[in-house]
């Protein structure tokens, strides 16, 4: 049985970072790397590059913007540590890629997200999901970023559920939240 870990944050928080060293520490610096970017400009084509050469050889990555549930199986065939960077860029590229109603958006999103989790629980893995906080500001002025926002509110809330441990970064600091949590 696969275990999974959410490492999640605002912008520059430090999560991509802080989930490389923590994937790399618990694989013996042998682990995957499931990228999901797609590269449509100039700005995204820098940031895939910091990204790359900070990770250097250690890694064997797999680029999966689409389908990333077989990805996840696929790399469980070579590696017992897999990172996912990142579920909101994955989510970007589903919700971008679709032209159906608001209600069928979120059912197909939770069904993503689901098949994620059941690729993960079935690798006999260690999955490490990157993931960005995208709700804690305004209410978004468009409609697609407010729908944008509460998919990701949602996958996160999927994921952390069936989380090991849920990593909170700020200021390029973690904290294990999934560990302080209070249920009801």
């Amino acid at each position: 049985m696969g275990k999974i870990i959410l490492v999640t944050g605002g912008a520059r928080s430090g999560k991509s970072k802080f989930a490389e060293k923590l994937a790399l520490k618990l694989s013996g610096n042998r682990a995957a790397y499931i990228a999901t970017a797609q590269i449509f400009d100039e700005e995204m084509a820098r940031r895939v590059k910091m990204h790359q050469a900070r990770r250097k050889n250690f890694w064997t990555t797999y680029e999966s913007p689409f389908d990333a549930d077989k990805t996840i199986s696929d790399a469980a065939k070579k590696f017992d540590v897999i990172l996912f960077d990142c579920v909101t860029i994955y989510l970007s590229n589903f919700l971008c890629s679709q032209n159906v109603d608001d209600e069928q958006i979120f059912s197909d999103c939770e069904n993503l997200i689901r098949r994620l989790i059941e690729a993960a629980k079935n690798s006999g893995a260690t999955v490490i999901f990157v993931s960005n906080e995208v709700g804690e500001g305004i209410v978004p002025e468009n409609k697609l970023a407010r729908i944008f926002r509460d998919l990701s509110g949602i996958a996160n809330q999927m994921l952390a559920q069936e989380s090991e441990k849920v990593f909170l970064t700020v200021a390029g600091l973690a904290v294990d939240v999934k560990k302080l949590n209070f249920e009801i």
